[in-house]
């Protein structure tokens, strides 16, 4: 599992990246798909992930729709339409992020 620190700006757009490739998401359902896609190496906590999906509901980022399950309420996190233009903006931008990063740690010559 990678360190904290180090995944700690990912989160925001991991998040809405794997909500903007579904018709809606539930919380312990983004925790379970992050953890499946990384292989366990990202382990996003609910202390971690709730405070995100407010604030992006907050921006009107993500819309909610609430489902009953039996006696219980799940509530469904959904893209609004100004949250796929930031979704589009966050992914080209971390691309970015990681091809600069990759000219600093992929760099042969600190391989000695």
């Amino acid at each position: 599992m990678y360190n904290k620190e180090l995944t700690k700006g990912t989160l925001q757009p991991i998040i809405l990246k794997l909500i903007s490739e579904s018709d809606k998401m539930y919380g312990y359902e983004i925790t379970q798909k992050v953890k499946e896609l990384t292989k366990g190496k990202i382990d996003i906590s609910e202390g971690a992930l709730y405070p995100i999906l407010h604030k992006m509901e907050a921006d009107k980022v993500l819309d909610t729709e609430k489902v009953y399950i039996g006696k219980r309420v799940r509530k469904y996190y959904k893209i609004t339409q100004s949250g796929k233009k930031v979704a589009l903006e966050i992914t080209n931008e971390l691309n970015d992020f990681i091809g600069t990063l990759s000219l600093i740690f992929n760099d042969k010559k600190l391989v000695k």
